[in-house]
């Protein structure tokens, strides 16, 4: 006989090897039975957003689903603002927590259910007599739908003896969307007769071309048609040939790679949303451009889409190439007298500011050139995103991971070191954060440590306040004393978590990555750099910004 948890735990385990979480009286017996009875790997986080948020990071980092788990009522409200952002970038997990019993709410019960339904995510509840069936549900969903979901164990059953744990068939896995169909096959038709014609034609890639494995297919393409290709801050470096790579699209993309967009005749669009950020608020694509889109939405995500085509990147791309070349269609030369290496440079600044501090954009292009080759970044939310964003080049679109931007929220960086280093254990993970947010998430700073170690770096962008509210209000003319901090020593935080903490006040400083690097893994600490940065240096994509709202 065994009780409902432990019917949940073995299930999971079976398809997740990864599980964050924090414990608590209602996930008590689900991580007993997980710990001492199951193969899968469990971390523990100091924050019960950490446990969602390195679930997520996971995914992002890997490809690969992994699970978080909490308490009810205070423990599971803590999750929601992670939850929030899991749902809005279409990132699975599953999130097992405590809930009320089935006879009613006690004084310090939520109605979880409807909390977790207002950010997105869907709830499946344990019974007596459905628990391994509910768990490989709630996976299935996940994976299917790409979206983050609570799976719950009422209190009063979590230790109810339920029986042997039935053998339950997994999850499916959900087909790739196929072109097929009248529609599709018109579009593809039509779509293949513009790209044959095409002078200038770009491809513009994005996550979902990642996540369909399309990178070959894609590749291919661009041949076929002589493309440029460029993409979305998520899907960086997909397309194999990078000398006809313009970087990435919008806000962060190099003046010259997006003047460069601009003259495109045909643009093809792949996997990719389309949101403000990428579009440039509009301005991404010229007006004489066709802009076509491939996606597996069942319509258009932006007014700029002319033509649509609802299938898998993967599948859409490949038929797309055969047609071309069944019709003996001849490439494009646009690409071979074009230099993207000058369009995709950045302006990197000089050591300093006018006020003395370091300028960011001279420090992440420092930093570029001395950060360990594998490494897999993660992102916290903030003004300072454009400067890993702008000098550090991923190696592929799983190497860097922008937690937090889909729901726009800030604090969410410290969590997200363990997620990634469990899904990448032998690269080095390095953290990008600020202070305004770096102060926030510090509950898992130890987290961080811990479960990196020498093999974790963290660059904090200090510039001793909210930066993007400083440039977006402040320079409008409203008080600033609520958007300023009192400057932090991040460096003396990280020291007595265990880790070490350097103070960034010159390019010189930076050096000690050197030194880090020569030291063997087992030998070495977490490296925190607390970079004195100047606010005064505004990154381009907060300008678009500042131009629309004004």
């Amino acid at each position: 006989m065994a009780h409902t948890s432990a019917h949940v735990a073995h299930t999971l385990a079976r398809h997740i090897d990864e599980v964050f979480g924090l414990m608590g009286n209602g996930n008590a017996y689900f991580l007993d039975s997980l710990l001492t009875t199951t193969s899968a790997n469990y971390t523990a986080v100091r924050h019960e957003a950490g446990a969602v948020v390195a679930a997520d990071a996971h995914f992002r980092t890997s490809g690969r689903i992994a699970a978080a788990t909490t308490t009810y009522g205070a423990g599971f409200t803590n999750t929601l603002t992670a939850l929030a952002e899991a749902a809005q970038a279409r990132v699975p997990l599953v999130l097992v927590v405590g809930d009320e019993p089935t006879s009613g709410p006690r004084p310090w019960d939520v109605d979880q259910i409807a909390m977790a339904s207002a950010v997105g995510v869907r709830t499946y509840t344990v019974g007596r007599v459905d628990a391994a069936a509910a768990t490989v549900t709630a996976i299935e969903h996940a994976l299917t739908y790409r979206v983050p979901v609570v799976l719950a164990i009422p209190y009063d059953v979590a230790t109810l003896e339920i029986g042997e744990i039935p053998e339950v068939p997994g999850p499916g896995e959900p087909s790739p969307l196929s072109p097929t169909g009248e529609f599709p096959q018109a579009a593809l038709d039509r779509l293949t007769g513009l790209l044959a014609e095409a002078e200038r034609p770009i491809l513009l890639a994005g996550r979902g071309a990642w996540l369909a494995g399309a990178a070959k297919e894609l590749g291919e393409l661009a041949d076929a048609t002589g493309a440029l290709t460029v993409t979305t801050a998520l899907g960086r470096n997909i397309f194999p040939r990078s000398e006809y790579d313009l970087g990435v699209a919008g806000g962060f993309g190099a003046p010259g790679a997006m003047e460069r967009v601009r003259q495109a005749d045909v643009a093809v669009v792949i996997g990719a949303s389309l949101n403000q950020f990428t579009m440039r608020f509009g301005e991404l694509f010229a007006p004489g451009t066709q802009v076509w889109q491939i996606d597996v939405d069942d319509r258009p995500t932006h007014a700029r889409v002319g033509g649509f085509i609802r299938a898998d990147a993967r599948l859409a791309a490949a038929e797309l190439t055969a047609r071309l070349r069944a019709a003996g269609a001849r490439p494009s030369t646009w690409r071979e007298s074009v230099d993207t290496t000058a369009d995709r440079t950045y302006e990197a600044g000089t050591e300093f500011a006018a006020d003395g501090r370091l300028d960011p954009r001279a420090a992440a292009a420092r930093l570029g050139e001395l950060l360990p080759e594998d490494r897999v970044v993660v992102s916290d939310g903030g003004h300072f995103i454009a400067w890993a964003n702008m000098f550090w080049e991923p190696s592929a679109p799983d190497r860097l991971a922008l937690v937090g931007t889909a729901f726009q929220s800030i604090g969410l960086g410290w969590h997200s070191v363990a997620g990634a280093a469990r899904a990448n254990p032998e690269a080095t993970i390095v953290l990008t954060t600020g202070d305004g947010g770096g102060m926030m998430a510090l509950s898992d700073l130890d987290t961080a440590i811990r479960s990196a170690g020498g093999r974790g770096i963290a660059v904090v962008f200090n510039d001793a306040a909210y930066g993007a509210e400083v440039n977006l209000y402040g320079l409008k003319g409203l008080a600033t004393e609520p958007m300023l901090i009192d400057e932090i020593d991040f460096a003396a935080l990280a020291t007595a978590a265990g880790g070490q903490g350097v103070v960034v006040r010159s390019l010189a400083d930076l050096e000690v990555l050197k030194e880090w690097a020569a030291t063997p893994v087992d030998e070495r600490r977490f490296l925190v750099l607390d970079l004195r940065i100047s606010g005064g240096v505004i990154a381009p994509y907060q300008e678009e910004v500042i131009r629309i709202n004004a």
